[in-house]
C-alpha cells in the first residue's frame, strides 16, 4: 500500500513537471518560430515595394536631418509668408538596417497571369540556377498560396501588371538555428525531468517514512491485538460450555456463543488481512491444479445455494495448473462465492468461471443483486464497506472479505475488479 502510495506520488509529481515543462519549451519555440517568420516576411515585403530588390538610394541620415534644418532667410524672404512643405508618407523600408542587403540572400520569378515564367533574378543568391528557381515557382503558382515556406525558402506572391512576381527568401541559417535551439531545449528539458525524478524518488521516501511507520504500527497492533483478543474469547466460550454443562442451553447462552464465533472469525480475518498486506507475506508457493480446487470450492457451495432456492452454475476449464499459494486461493475462491449466494436475492442467480486467457488465469464471480449503486463499485474492496449497511444484522457480513480477496490477488501479482453492468447484477473478476 505504501509502495503504491509512493509510485502515485512520483506518478503525480513529474506528470506536473512535464506539463510545466512543456508548456514553458513550448511556448518560447513558438514565440521563436513567429518572429522567424516575421523577419522574413517583413523583408519579402520590402523586396516586393521594390520589384524583387531592395531600396538601391535610401537617404543617409545625416542628409535628412541636413534637409530638415531650415536654411537662413534673408531680410525680403522674412517678410514673405511661405506655405508649409507637406511631408512625405515615410516609405516602408525606412527602418530597414543598413545590413539588411548584404546579409540577405534572395531571388525572384516573374510569371505571366497564365504561369509561365518571363524572368528570374538570381543574381543575390549561389545555391540557386535559373532551372531551380523557375521549378520553385511554379510550385508556388501551382499552390495559390500568397506566402508560406517551400524547403527553407520564405515566398511572397506578390501581383503586379504583368502577373505574379513570386519572392524567395533564404531562411535556411535562421531555421538551423531555431531547430538546435528547439532539439537544445528538448534535450535540456529530458536531462531536468530525469534529475527531478531522482530527487523527487529520494524526497518521496522521506515523506512517506512517516506514513509507512504509522501503517506499520496500525498492522502490528492489529496483529497483536488480534492475538491478545483470542485469548479471552477463548476462555469466555469455555466458560459458557461449562455454564452449558452444569445448568443447560439457555437463550442467553446461545447468544454468547454466536457472538464469541462472530467476534473470533472477524479477529482471525483482520490477522489474516494484516498478514497478507505484509511487504514480505508468509505464502507458500507450489504448482497445483486450479480447475479442481475451483471444481470443488464450486461443489461446496452448489448445495448451499440450492438450500436457498438460488440457481448456482460452474463452467470451470479442466486441468489448469497454477503456480502459487493453494490455502490462499482457496480462500479467495472461498470468499468470493461466498459474497455471491450472501447478497444475491431469493431465487437469484450465481455463475462461476474458471479458464485461461493468454498466460493468464481468469476466475470471475457472477451475480444477481438487489441494487449496486454506481458510486460504491469503487469501494467494495475497501475495509469495512458494505453497500446496503442496514442489512448487517440480516446477512452477518462484516465488510472485510472483498478485501482479503483483494490482499490475496495483490500477493498473488494479480488484478481484481467489480462491475455493475445494469446495476441490478455484479460480476467480479480475478486475473492471476
Amino acid at each position: 500500500m505504501i509502495r503504491k502510495l509512493q509510485k502515485k506520488f512520483i506518478l503525480v509529481s513529474m506528470l506536473s513537471m512535464l506539463l510545466v515543462l512543456s508548456i514553458i519549451i513550448g511556448s518560447i519555440n513558438i514565440v521563436n518560430y513567429r518572429r522567424l517568420v516575421q523577419d522574413a516576411q517583413h523583408i519579402l515585403r520590402i523586396l516586393a515595394e521594390n520589384g524583387g530588390e531592395f531600396p538601391k538610394d535610401r537617404p543617409h541620415p545625416k542628409s535628412e536631418n541636413e534637409q530638415a534644418r531650415p536654411k537662413s532667410k534673408s531680410a525680403d524672404e522674412e517678410t514673405q509668408d511661405t506655405p508649409p512643405i507637406p511631408k512625405e508618407p515615410k516609405p516602408h523600408f525606412a527602418d530597414m538596417s543598413p545590413e539588411m542587403p548584404y546579409e540577405t540572400r534572395y531571388f525572384s520569378v516573374q510569371l505571366t497571369a497564365n504561369g509561365t515564367v518571363t524572368s528570374t533574378n538570381i543574381t543575390k543568391i549561389a545555391a540557386i540556377n535559373s532551372e531551380t528557381a523557375c521549378e520553385y515557382a511554379i510550385q508556388v503558382w501551382n499552390m495559390h498560396k500568397t506566402s508560406g515556406f517551400l524547403s527553407s525558402y520564405r515566398y511572397l506572391n506578390q501581383e503586379n501588371t504583368d502577373g505574379s512576381l513570386i519572392i524567395f527568401v533564404d531562411c535556411s541559417r535562421n531555421l538551423s538555428t531555431f531547430y538546435a535551439f528547439f532539439l537544445n531545449s528538448i534535450f535540456v528539458s529530458l536531462l531536468g525531468l530525469f534529475s527531478v525524478f531522482l530527487l523527487v524518488l529520494f524526497f518521496s521516501r522521506l515523506v512517506m517514512k512517516p506514513v509507512s511507520e504509522s501503517y506499520e504500527k496500525q498492522r502490528q497492533f492489529i496483529t497483536d491485538a488480534g492475538h491478545e483478543i483470542k485469548t479471552p474469547l477463548a476462555i469466555i466460550d469455555a466458560n459458557r460450555e461449562i455454564l452449558e454443562m452444569e445448568y443447560g442451553e439457555s437463550e442467553w447462552s446461545q447468544s454468547i456463543g454466536r457472538q464469541t464465533s462472530r467476534l473470533t472469525e472477524l479477529t482471525n480475518s483482520l490477522i489474516y488481512l494484516s498478514r497478507m498486506e505484509e511487504a514480505e507475506s508468509h505464502l507458500q508457493y507450489s504448482d497445483f491444479s486450479i480447475s479442481d480446487l475451483a471444481r470443488e470450492t464450486a461443489d461446496s457451495f452448489h448445495m448451499l445455494a440450492s438450500a436457498q432456492g438460488k440457481q448456482f452454475s460452474a463452467k470451470i476449464t479442466p486441468s489448469l495448473s497454477y503456480y502459487g499459494d493453494e490455502p490462499s486461493v482457496c480462500r479467495l475462491f472461498s470468499i468470493l462465492l461466498e459474497n455471491a449466494i450472501k447478497y444475491s436475492p431469493p431465487q437469484g442467480s450465481i455463475e462461476v468461471t474458471l479458464d485461461k486467457r493468454g498466460k493468464n488465469i481468469r476466475f470471475m464471480v457472477y451475480n444477481t443483486a438487489e441494487e449496486i449503486p454506481p458510486e460504491s463499485l469503487p469501494h467494495l474492496f475497501d475495509r469495512f464497506y458494505r453497500t446496503d449497511s442496514s442489512r448487517n444484522s440480516e446477512t452477518g457480513g462484516y465488510g472485510i472479505g472483498l478485501s482479503i480477496a483483494r490482499a490475496v490477488t495483490a500477493a498473488h501479482k494479480g488484478k481484481i475488479t467489480a462491475e455493475s453492468p445494469d446495476g441490478h447484477s455484479l460480476l467480479i473478476t480475478v486475473i492471476l
